[in-house]
């Protein structure tokens, strides 16, 4: 879809408003999006959070500790529920 710049412009303005009503877990990923966009688009170096880094050992702790699922286990559940 191609959009002009007027039209562009609109469409953030008619999104950011709509954010507002978000919750705001919505609006930090929204945030989020748009930072990794522009990390992108200038070379700018994204600096996570503490909250982030935090996530990010946890995520490296469950995996030594092997707390994720198998990709067997992953595709049981999927077979189980997938539509036949």
């Amino acid at each position: 879809m191609s959009y002009d710049i007027a039209m562009t412009a609109k469409i953030l303005e008619d999104v950011m408003q709509l954010a507002e009503s978000w919750p705001e877990s919505a609006q930090r990923e929204l945030a989020d999006l748009a930072r990794e966009i522009d990390a992108g688009l200038t070379g700018r170096v994204y600096h996570p959070t503490p909250e982030e880094l935090a996530g990010v050992d946890r995520g490296l702790r469950d995996a030594e500790a092997g707390r994720f699922a198998s990709a067997e286990g992953v595709e049981a559940v999927f077979a189980k529920y997938r539509p036949k």
